[in-house]
Protein backbone atom coordinates (compact mmCIF):
# COMPACT_ATOMS: atom_id res chain seq x y z
CA UNK A 1 0.00 0.00 0.00
CA UNK A 2 1.52 3.39 -0.99
CA UNK A 3 2.59 5.25 2.14
CA UNK A 4 4.45 8.51 1.77
CA UNK A 5 5.66 11.26 4.06
CA UNK A 6 5.23 14.59 2.31
CA UNK A 7 4.98 18.32 2.82
CA UNK A 8 1.52 19.70 2.11
CA UNK A 9 0.42 23.33 1.72
CA UNK A 10 -1.05 24.89 4.84
CA UNK A 11 -2.30 28.35 5.68
CA UNK A 12 1.01 29.64 7.08
CA UNK A 13 3.56 27.52 5.27
CA UNK A 14 3.80 23.80 4.73
CA UNK A 15 3.02 20.91 7.04
CA UNK A 16 4.59 17.49 7.32
CA UNK A 17 2.00 14.83 6.60
CA UNK A 18 1.34 11.17 5.96
CA UNK A 19 -0.52 10.38 2.76
CA UNK A 20 -1.73 6.81 2.31
CA UNK A 21 -3.73 5.41 -0.60
CA UNK A 22 -5.03 1.95 -1.48
CA UNK A 23 -3.07 -0.34 -3.76
CA UNK A 24 -5.91 -0.51 -6.27
CA UNK A 25 -6.34 2.33 -8.71
CA UNK A 26 -8.50 5.27 -7.75
CA UNK A 27 -9.84 7.77 -7.41
CA UNK A 28 -10.83 7.21 -3.77
CA UNK A 29 -12.89 9.23 -1.28
CA UNK A 30 -10.73 11.39 0.95
CA UNK A 31 -10.38 11.02 4.71
CA UNK A 32 -8.60 13.66 6.76
CA UNK A 33 -7.22 12.51 10.14
CA UNK A 34 -6.55 15.11 12.83
CA UNK A 35 -3.85 13.89 15.21
CA UNK A 36 -3.77 13.75 18.98
CA UNK A 37 -1.43 16.02 20.93
CA UNK A 38 1.55 13.67 20.58
CA UNK A 39 1.86 14.34 16.87
CA UNK A 40 2.87 12.34 13.83
CA UNK A 41 4.45 8.98 14.66
CA UNK A 42 4.27 5.34 13.56
CA UNK A 43 0.98 4.71 15.38
CA UNK A 44 -0.82 7.33 13.29
CA UNK A 45 0.65 5.88 10.10
CA UNK A 46 -0.70 2.48 11.18
CA UNK A 47 -4.17 3.94 11.72
CA UNK A 48 -4.10 5.81 8.41
CA UNK A 49 -3.05 2.62 6.63
CA UNK A 50 -5.88 0.63 8.16
CA UNK A 51 -8.41 3.20 6.93
CA UNK A 52 -6.79 3.45 3.49
CA UNK A 53 -6.99 -0.32 3.13
CA UNK A 54 -10.79 0.07 3.10
CA UNK A 55 -10.59 2.20 -0.05
CA UNK A 56 -9.77 5.77 1.03
CA UNK A 57 -7.08 8.33 0.33
CA UNK A 58 -5.98 9.35 3.82
CA UNK A 59 -4.11 12.51 4.82
CA UNK A 60 -2.68 13.03 8.33
CA UNK A 61 -1.11 16.52 8.64
CA UNK A 62 1.06 17.83 11.47
CA UNK A 63 -1.33 20.34 13.02
CA UNK A 64 1.57 21.84 14.98
CA UNK A 65 3.58 22.76 11.90
CA UNK A 66 3.78 26.42 12.94
CA UNK A 67 5.61 25.47 16.13
CA UNK A 68 7.40 22.15 15.65
CA UNK A 69 8.18 19.32 13.28
CA UNK A 70 9.58 15.84 13.48
CA UNK A 71 9.12 13.52 16.44
CA UNK A 72 7.44 15.51 19.21
CA UNK A 73 7.65 12.97 22.04
CA UNK A 74 9.79 10.04 23.10
CA UNK A 75 8.52 6.50 23.59
CA UNK A 76 9.03 6.91 27.35
CA UNK A 77 6.81 10.00 27.36
CA UNK A 78 4.08 7.96 25.71
CA UNK A 79 4.21 5.05 28.12
CA UNK A 80 5.27 6.57 31.45
CA UNK A 81 2.33 8.49 32.99
CA UNK A 82 4.58 10.93 34.86
CA UNK A 83 6.69 11.74 31.81
CA UNK A 84 3.54 11.91 29.73
CA UNK A 85 2.26 14.71 31.96
CA UNK A 86 5.49 16.61 31.48
CA UNK A 87 5.18 16.20 27.72
CA UNK A 88 1.67 17.66 27.83
CA UNK A 89 3.08 20.70 29.60
CA UNK A 90 5.52 21.19 26.75
CA UNK A 91 2.87 20.69 24.10
CA UNK A 92 0.11 22.78 25.67
CA UNK A 93 1.22 26.12 24.13
CA UNK A 94 1.04 24.49 20.70
CA UNK A 95 -2.44 23.18 21.46
CA UNK A 96 -3.59 26.65 22.49
CA UNK A 97 -2.16 28.12 19.29
CA UNK A 98 -4.68 26.13 17.25
CA UNK A 99 -7.37 28.79 17.15
CA UNK A 100 -10.61 28.40 15.22
CA UNK A 101 -9.30 30.76 12.56
CA UNK A 102 -6.10 28.78 12.09
CA UNK A 103 -7.86 25.43 12.00
CA UNK A 104 -10.32 26.75 9.45
CA UNK A 105 -7.61 28.16 7.19
CA UNK A 106 -5.45 25.04 7.45
CA UNK A 107 -8.41 22.75 6.74
CA UNK A 108 -9.17 24.63 3.54
CA UNK A 109 -5.55 24.16 2.45
CA UNK A 110 -5.55 20.43 3.25
CA UNK A 111 -8.82 19.89 1.38
CA UNK A 112 -7.55 21.81 -1.62
CA UNK A 113 -4.41 19.66 -1.65
CA UNK A 114 -6.55 16.52 -1.65
CA UNK A 115 -8.81 17.89 -4.38
CA UNK A 116 -5.76 18.36 -6.61
CA UNK A 117 -4.58 14.75 -6.33
CA UNK A 118 -5.42 12.22 -9.02
CA UNK A 119 -5.86 9.57 -6.32
CA UNK A 120 -8.74 11.49 -4.73
CA UNK A 121 -12.34 11.35 -5.88
CA UNK A 122 -14.59 14.37 -6.20
CA UNK A 123 -17.13 14.98 -3.48
CA UNK A 124 -17.19 15.59 0.26
CA UNK A 125 -14.48 14.10 2.48
CA UNK A 126 -14.57 12.43 5.85
CA UNK A 127 -12.74 13.72 8.90
CA UNK A 128 -11.63 11.69 11.92
CA UNK A 129 -10.14 13.25 15.04
CA UNK A 130 -8.51 11.86 18.16
CA UNK A 131 -8.11 13.69 21.50
CA UNK A 132 -7.43 17.33 20.64
CA UNK A 133 -7.90 16.31 17.01
CA UNK A 134 -11.51 15.43 17.78
CA UNK A 135 -12.19 18.94 18.99
CA UNK A 136 -10.41 20.47 16.00
CA UNK A 137 -12.21 18.13 13.60
CA UNK A 138 -15.51 19.53 14.87
CA UNK A 139 -14.20 23.03 14.20
CA UNK A 140 -13.08 22.02 10.71
CA UNK A 141 -16.41 20.42 9.82
CA UNK A 142 -18.42 23.36 11.14
CA UNK A 143 -16.23 25.88 9.32
CA UNK A 144 -16.41 23.97 6.01
CA UNK A 145 -19.78 22.21 6.22
CA UNK A 146 -20.26 21.51 2.53
CA UNK A 147 -16.91 19.76 2.21
CA UNK A 148 -17.46 16.99 4.75
CA UNK A 149 -19.95 14.13 4.65
CA UNK A 150 -18.96 12.62 7.99
CA UNK A 151 -17.17 13.57 11.20
CA UNK A 152 -15.95 10.97 13.70
CA UNK A 153 -14.42 12.09 16.97
CA UNK A 154 -12.89 9.83 19.62
CA UNK A 155 -11.94 10.72 23.21
CA UNK A 156 -12.02 14.42 22.38
CA UNK A 157 -11.53 17.03 25.08
CA UNK A 158 -12.43 20.70 25.23
CA UNK A 159 -15.41 20.30 22.91
CA UNK A 160 -17.67 22.22 25.29
CA UNK A 161 -16.28 25.22 27.14
CA UNK A 162 -17.62 28.41 28.68
CA UNK A 163 -15.83 30.52 26.09
CA UNK A 164 -17.43 32.38 23.18
CA UNK A 165 -15.38 30.25 20.78
CA UNK A 166 -16.35 26.87 22.24
CA UNK A 167 -16.23 24.29 19.41
CA UNK A 168 -19.75 23.03 20.13
CA UNK A 169 -21.19 26.43 19.23
CA UNK A 170 -20.40 25.68 15.58
CA UNK A 171 -22.69 22.63 15.57
CA UNK A 172 -25.62 24.42 13.83
CA UNK A 173 -23.41 24.81 10.75
CA UNK A 174 -22.85 21.07 10.36
CA UNK A 175 -24.21 19.12 7.41
CA UNK A 176 -22.08 16.01 8.04
CA UNK A 177 -23.26 12.97 9.92
CA UNK A 178 -21.52 13.02 13.30
CA UNK A 179 -20.20 10.38 15.68
CA UNK A 180 -18.69 11.05 19.11
CA UNK A 181 -17.05 8.25 21.11
CA UNK A 182 -16.36 9.64 24.58
CA UNK A 183 -13.82 8.43 27.13
CA UNK A 184 -15.11 7.50 30.57
CA UNK A 185 -14.34 9.75 33.57
CA UNK A 186 -12.64 12.26 31.28
CA UNK A 187 -11.97 15.56 33.01
CA UNK A 188 -11.68 17.29 29.63
CA UNK A 189 -15.14 16.05 28.56
CA UNK A 190 -17.36 15.56 31.59
CA UNK A 191 -20.83 14.01 31.70
CA UNK A 192 -22.31 17.50 31.90
CA UNK A 193 -20.33 18.62 28.85
CA UNK A 194 -21.36 15.51 26.91
CA UNK A 195 -24.99 16.28 27.70
CA UNK A 196 -24.57 19.89 26.59
CA UNK A 197 -23.06 18.72 23.31
CA UNK A 198 -25.89 16.25 22.71
CA UNK A 199 -28.53 18.91 23.38
CA UNK A 200 -26.84 21.26 20.93
CA UNK A 201 -26.62 18.55 18.25
CA UNK A 202 -30.27 17.59 18.72
CA UNK A 203 -31.54 21.16 18.68
CA UNK A 204 -29.59 21.82 15.48
CA UNK A 205 -31.14 18.79 13.79
CA UNK A 206 -27.76 17.15 13.17
CA UNK A 207 -27.74 13.42 12.46
CA UNK A 208 -25.51 12.20 15.27
CA UNK A 209 -24.51 9.39 17.59
CA UNK A 210 -22.88 10.05 20.95
CA UNK A 211 -21.62 7.11 22.99
CA UNK A 212 -19.71 6.66 26.22
CA UNK A 213 -16.97 4.03 26.21
CA UNK A 214 -17.33 2.84 29.78
CA UNK A 215 -14.06 2.09 31.53
CA UNK A 216 -11.99 3.52 28.69
CA UNK A 217 -9.67 6.43 29.58
CA UNK A 218 -8.86 9.50 27.55
CA UNK A 219 -6.65 8.36 24.68
CA UNK A 220 -8.07 4.84 24.54
CA UNK A 221 -7.39 4.27 20.82
CA UNK A 222 -3.65 4.92 20.99
CA UNK A 223 -1.84 1.60 21.35
CA UNK A 224 1.55 3.27 21.82
CA UNK A 225 0.50 5.06 25.03
CA UNK A 226 -0.25 4.11 28.61
CA UNK A 227 -3.91 5.05 28.02
CA UNK A 228 -4.56 2.33 25.49
CA UNK A 229 -7.72 0.30 26.08
CA UNK A 230 -7.78 -2.67 23.65
CA UNK A 231 -11.51 -3.36 23.88
CA UNK A 232 -12.41 0.28 23.35
CA UNK A 233 -9.99 0.56 20.45
CA UNK A 234 -11.59 -2.50 18.82
CA UNK A 235 -15.03 -0.98 19.36
CA UNK A 236 -13.87 2.26 17.74
CA UNK A 237 -12.81 0.41 14.57
CA UNK A 238 -16.10 -1.51 14.54
CA UNK A 239 -17.93 1.83 14.50
CA UNK A 240 -15.60 3.92 12.33
CA UNK A 241 -15.08 1.71 9.29
CA UNK A 242 -18.79 1.01 8.62
CA UNK A 243 -19.56 4.69 9.22
CA UNK A 244 -17.05 5.75 6.57
CA UNK A 245 -18.29 3.07 4.22
CA UNK A 246 -21.89 4.22 4.50
CA UNK A 247 -21.29 7.96 4.22
CA UNK A 248 -18.45 8.07 1.68
CA UNK A 249 -19.42 5.28 -0.71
Amino acid sequence: MPQIEIEVPAADGSAEAYFVTPERSGPHPAVLIFMDAFGLRPRLMEMATRIAREGYAVLVPNLFYRDAGGQLVTSEELTDPEKRGAAFGRLMPMIRNLTRERISADTAAYLNFLAGRDEVADGPAGIVGYCMGGRNALVAASEHPNRFAVLASFHAGGVVTDGPDSPHLGVPNLTAEVYFGHADNDGSMTQEQIKALEITLAEAGVEYTSELYEGAPHGFTMSDTSSHHPEAEKRHWAVLLPLLGRTLS
